[in-house]
């Protein structure tokens, strides 16, 4: 199903008598393509639950409309909309087994929807079947893991066939291995069942991974859509850049002058198209090649073999931080040398402006 979010914009009253009142989304315009995996992706607080709340029908907007396959469902209850919800928590039912707690909402159905016996229980086994928990369906929550708990969560909330499947923060509770496993098995399910999921999260990796598309947000503004790779390799500003990678960008004060970026007294790259003034550098980790002849030079402080990889530390006066250069572990690095210095890649380095951090383009 097609999902297309017009102008959505939220805002919460202020709690305060004379306060400010908070938008929490502002006039965010996006089509969902049907069958697809898309990652709504920032910090906490930039309004990508609230996103999702609106979406099923838990949060009216203040303005803008909803539209499933272009029928209007701003106004339909959350019963009405034919969407399956995820929450962090799991919300399961401590006191029910696991075939109990995918039956519930089956159980729930009414009218032309109301279900036999049979069909509900045929329902739960397929569900339980396609996240692979068919083994556990006696046990109770309490007696499971959170990777298990997760799994029955999405098992109910598929149980219903919804339109649209929603999940917030689904993996937020799990330990890193099995946040690795978990998406690993949202990303097959989607695959298998090609339900039309929006994934919310604040882990980056996460969005890159398993997603189609990814919306980034920040206070309540969406920044930048597109797919992962897409956005990665052409952030639109500089809190994409910063927001998207790990290790996360090097960011350092430049200048333009005659077509060259300067970092310090450095002129470390021809950058045609890009008017002379101060700027913002962005450079990826993997955007350094070490060169005894390199223009950057850096003071050395150390390195990490990361197996398949060196991270290389340095600084550099026009660093806002340490410096971190991604580099195989076939280089060779002297851990005895005072200063590194590096050649750059031109399609890793990224000019913003200084004040506004909206990306300057060059070639």
């Amino acid at each position: 199903m097609k999902v297309t979010l017009e102008h959505l914009t939220k805002i919460f009253p202020s709690r305060k008598k004379g306060g400010a009142d908070v938008t929490a989304v502002s006039d965010f315009t996006f089509d969902l393509p049907d069958g697809k995996l898309i990652a709504l992706l920032g910090p906490s607080g930039c309004g990508k639950s609230t996103v999702l709340n609106l979406i099923c029908g838990l949060e009216k907007p203040s303005a803008g409309r909803i539209l499933f396959d272009g029928e209007d469902v701003t106004g339909l209850p959350p019963e009405r909309r034919g969407v399956g919800m995820v929450f962090q928590q799991y919300a399961l039912y401590p006191h029910m087994t696991v075939r109990q707690n995918i039956l519930f909402p089956l159980e729930n159905l009414r009218g032309a929807e109301k279900l036999s016996k049979e069909e509900m229980l045929a329902r739960v086994g397929k569900a339980a079947r396609l996240v692979q928990i068919e083994e556990l369906l006696d046990r109770k929550p309490g007696e499971m893991s959170g990777g298990q708990q997760q799994r029955v969560a999405i098992a109910r909330a598929l149980v219903k066939t919804p339109r649209i499947l929603l999940l917030d923060e689904p993996l937020s509770n799990l330990d890193a291995r099995l946040r690795l496993q978990t998406r690993e098995e949202i990303s097959r399910i989607q695959r298998e069942t090609a339900i039309t999921t929006v994934f919310v999260t604040h882990d980056q990796e996460e969005a890159m991974s398993i997603s189609d598309l990814i919306a980034v947000m920040d206070k309540g503004v969406v920044q930048q859509i597109g797919r992962p790779q897409d956005v990665y390799d052409s952030p639109v500003n500089l809190f994409v850049a910063k927001f998207l990678g790990t290790p996360p960008i090097n960011v350092f004060e430049g200048s333009v002058r005659g077509k060259t970026l300067l970092i310090g007294e450095d002129a470390v790259l021809p950058v045609a198209g890009a008017p002379d003034g101060d700027v913002t550098v962005g450079i990826r980790p993997e955007g350094f090649s070490p060169d005894e002849a390199g223009p950057l030079c850096c003071r050395f402080i150390g390195v990490n073999v990361m197996g398949r990889d060196l991270s290389v530390i340095s600084s550099h006066p026009a660093a806002s931080s340490n410096i971190r250069a991604i580099l195989s572990s076939g280089s060779r690095i002297d851990p005895a040398a005072e200063t590194v210095r590096f050649s750059l890649k031109k399609n890793k380095v990224f000019l913003f402006d200084r004040k506004s951090g909206e990306r300057i383009f060059f070639s």
